[in-house]
């Protein structure tokens, strides 16, 4: 049984199918899977993906709005969902509007382009409505409705894509027999295809200038015969470019390289010489030799090979300094609004202690300090606490604390009895939630107030049902970050209950 999947995987690695496409058509000897005609697509679902019904069995597709008419290929079939694409669109939909990106339909970022942006607001405040209410199971006040992005393309300040030596190609560009001679591709990987590619010519969501950035490092690849990486062999040289920008009109670039043979080093420094001659706008051009099998680069060092190692953003009046390790909410405009909310359901008067758990480079600690007595930011990334300190020596700030290291290894009962009981108590964690450590921590911390940010709305509401005991939500914002994806923010106030305020 163990050959029979071993050699299952490789035919995996030699297609373009994602595993479980594959598999679904070849495993024990099923017949084809089924098409499905003239099928009307229901409801927006998750992940950015729609759902319909079809024979009573639930039908999920991506790149579809409310209301399309459409023919359906099964790719994944299950027992009580199929996973389906579309080979035909009958009748447009009366929501469906022209995607922006020449790219929409194979590359998977922005599966929402089609669905006016509109209609995307009001799914997203749905899916929070939904989410912590049938995740959470508590008691909810009235959710305000959710605040837009001023900004619906190039809004973001980051962007980071692959340089793979295999090319993504489309099941149209494979049944027309087409060779590439150069399978080489600067872009986006594939969902389920690991080890490809699809080369991106023109990303809609940050400046153009990363478009040019980015294709002239292809154009200078190609001409000097430059490797790319392999992510199967761990060969070549060019691995990952990774642009940043803010609002004070400074560009970073970091290229990752593998260096392997003697010239390597000497090869990277010409296409970075290229570079900062070629684009004046280029203020930080920094690089990382990344011999790992991925490409995080967290624990290797960054070399500054030309400008600064770091660009400023700003926000009202502070500055604030972005390194290439640094967290910075990707959307700037309306990361001022998201701050915004959060100060406000934070109450400050200038008497309390703040707890700024997950603090990244200290952005909402910073933000806070001057309505504050005194704000602790903790944070996981030893880099980002050090720019968070010079985030609040930058802007003149002396009420501000900041600790590295995990979650619930800092936040312990000691480190409360040493600092000081909370007033108001302010997370943003990662898309995973919190460590039931750190919750039962926050409980028994017993702060007044907490400001709960979070990034993924469902793990929110599992952690304030863990709070429901003590805290009782008293609000809640949601608001977009990300257009044209299904992600969204959300900022709950939770106030401690009347029967614990003794306790």
């Amino acid at each position: 049984m163990g050959a029979f999947f071993l050699k299952l995987f490789i035919i995996f690695a030699k297609t373009n199918e994602t595993p479980s496409a594959s598999y679904s058509d070849m495993a024990k000897n099923k017949k084809p899977l089924p098409i499905y005609e003239n099928v009307t697509i229901a409801a927006c679902a998750a992940e950015g993906k729609c759902v319909t019904r079809v024979d009573d069995k639930v039908v999920f597709v991506p790149f579809v709005v409310p209301g399309d008419v459409v023919d359906l290929q099964v790719r994944k079939k299950r027992k009580s969902y199929c996973e389906a694409e579309v080979i035909r669109l009958v009748e447009p939909s009366q929501l469906r509007q022209a995607p922006m990106c020449r790219h929409f339909g194979v590359c998977g970022g922005c599966k929402w382009q089609i669905l006016p942006y509109e209609e995307q607001l009001r799914m997203k405040q749905q899916q929070v409505v939904d989410q912590l209410t049938r995740i959470g199971k508590i008691e909810l006040p009235d959710i305000r409705p959710i605040l837009g992005s001023a900004k619906t393309a190039q809004y973001r300040n980051k962007m980071e894509f692959e340089c793979c030596n295999k090319r993504w190609l489309t099941r149209e560009e494979i049944a027309s027999g087409v060779v590439y001679e150069d399978m080489n591709a600067i872009g986006l990987h594939i969902t389920g295809a690991f080890d490809k590619v699809l080369p991106i010519e023109e990303c809609m969501l940050m400046d153009g200038l990363n478009n040019e950035i980015r294709n002239a490092v292809r154009d200078y690849a190609a001409a000097t015969g430059m490797t790319y990486f392999d992510l199967r062999e761990q060969r070549g040289l060019l691995r990952d470019i990774m642009m940043r920008n803010s609002n004070t009109g400074e560009w970073m670039v970091l290229i990752q390289f593998h260096f392997e043979e003697e010239d390597d080093r000497q090869r990277a420094e010409a296409l970075l010489d290229h570079l900062a001659e070629k684009f004046p706008q280029i203020t930080s051009l920094v690089y990382v030799d990344n011999p790992k099998c991925n490409d995080t680069f967290g624990d290797l060092e960054v070399v500054t090979y030309k400008g600064k190692d770091h660009i400023i953003e700003t926000m009202e009046d502070l500055r604030f300094k972005v390194g290439p390790k640094s967290f910075y909410q990707t959307n700037t405009e309306q990361a001022h609004v998201l701050y915004s909310v959060a100060r406000e359901f934070a109450g400050l008067t200038g008497t309390e202690l703040v707890y700024d758990l997950y603090t990244g480079t200290g952005t909402i600690a910073n933000f806070v300090a001057r309505q504050a007595r005194q704000v602790i930011g903790i944070e996981y990334v030893p880099e980002a606490i050090e720019d968070a300190k010079v985030n609040s020596q930058l802007n003149g700030i002396g009420n501000t604390l900041f600790y590295a290291g995990d979650m619930k290894d800092i936040l312990t009962d000691d480190f409360i009895a040493e600092h000081g009981r909370p007033d108001v108590l302010i997370t943003d964690p990662p898309r995973a939630g919190m460590h039931p450590d750190v919750t039962q921590t926050i409980l028994r911390a017993r702060p007044k107030r907490i400001v709960y940010v979070s990034c993924n709305p469902a793990t929110q509401a599992r952690d304030l049902a863990d709070l429901d005991a003590c805290y009782q939500v008293a609000a809640v914002q949601p608001v977009d970050m990300f257009p044209h994806t299904p992600h969204v923010e959300n900022v709950v106030l939770l106030t401690r209950r009347e029967t614990d305020e003794s306790s």
